[in-house]
C-alpha cells in the first residue's frame, strides 16, 4: 500500500472551522503522532485527557475530542477492508505464481532430458482430453493479465515469474504488516473514545457536587 494511497484515506478530520464561533481546531496532527513506513498514522494514546483537551485553544470540549476520534476510528476500519482485500488477493496469486513456476522448471527438466509431457487439458465443464506436449522448442506462453498472452523461452518465463514472485511476497509482507498496524490504530482510537468519555463523566460529577 503505498504512501500516497494512505496520505488519501486519511485526512485531518476538523481542519476546517467556518462557524464564527472559536473553538478547537483539532487536526490529524493533533491526535496522531507520525506515520508508519508507507504512510499510516499513529494514533495518538491519550494519558492525561484534561492535559491533552488544554492544550488546544480554546480548550477542547469532549464531543469535539470523541467526534475526532470516532472520525479517525472510521478511516481506519475503512483502510482496514481495503487491506484485507488486498492481502487476500496475493493469498490467491502467490500460489498461482509458484504452480507456474513449477510447472515451467518441470517442462525445462523435461526439454533437457528430450521428453513430452502427457497432460489433460479441460475441454468444458467435466471434459477433458490427453494432449502430448513437444518440449524440444522451449517455448511457453504466459498470461499477463488483461487478456494479455506472450511467448516466453523456458528461461525468460522463469525469469520473469521468479520476478513476480518475489515482487508479489514483499508486498504481501507489506500488507499484512500494515494490516496488523491498522487493527492497532483501530484498538488505540477505541480507547481514547472510551477514556475521553468517561473522562467526562468524571468532570460533569465533579461540577455537580462543587455547585451543590
Amino acid at each position: 500500500m503505498s504512501t500516497a494511497t494512505a496520505d488519501a484515506a486519511f485526512k485531518s478530520p476538523t481542519d476546517a472551522n467556518n462557524s464564527d464561533e472559536k473553538i478547537a481546531n483539532i487536526s490529524l496532527e493533533s491526535i496522531t503522532e507520525g506515520k508508519n513506513a508507507r504512510g499510516i498514522p499513529e494514533t495518538k494514546f491519550l494519558d492525561d485527557i484534561d492535559a491533552f483537551a488544554n492544550s488546544f485553544d480554546p480548550p477542547a470540549q469532549p464531543e469535539l475530542l470523541i467526534g475526532a476520534y470516532s472520525d479517525l476510528y472510521s478511516k481506519f476500519k475503512a483502510y482496514e477492508q481495503q487491506l484485507s482485500a488486498k492481502r487476500a488477493t496475493y493469498q490467491e496469486k502467490l500460489p498461482e505464481i509458484a504452480k507456474s513456476i513449477s510447472l515451467v522448471k518441470h517442462l525445462k527438466q523435461k526439454k533437457e532430458q528430450g521428453d513430452t509431457v502427457i497432460t489433460r487439458y479441460n475441454l468444458a465443464d467435466t471434459i477433458y482430453a490427453k494432449a502430448e506436449v513437444d518440449c524440444s522448442q522451449g517455448i511457453v506462453n504466459l498470461w499477463l493479465g488483461a487478456n494479455v498472452m506472450l511467448e516466453y523461452s523456458y528461461d525468460e518465463a522463469l525469469d520473469l515469474l521468479t520476478t513476480k514472485e518475489s515482487l508479489a511476497k514483499r508486498e504481501f509482507a507489506d500488507v499484512t504488516e500494515d494490516l496488523t498496524f491498522t487493527r492497532n490504530q483501530i484498538i488505540t482510537s477505541e480507547v481514547n473514545i472510551s477514556r475521553i468519555y468517561n473522562w467526562d463523566i468524571r468532570r460533569k460529577r465533579q461540577a455537580g457536587a462543587s455547585s451543590s
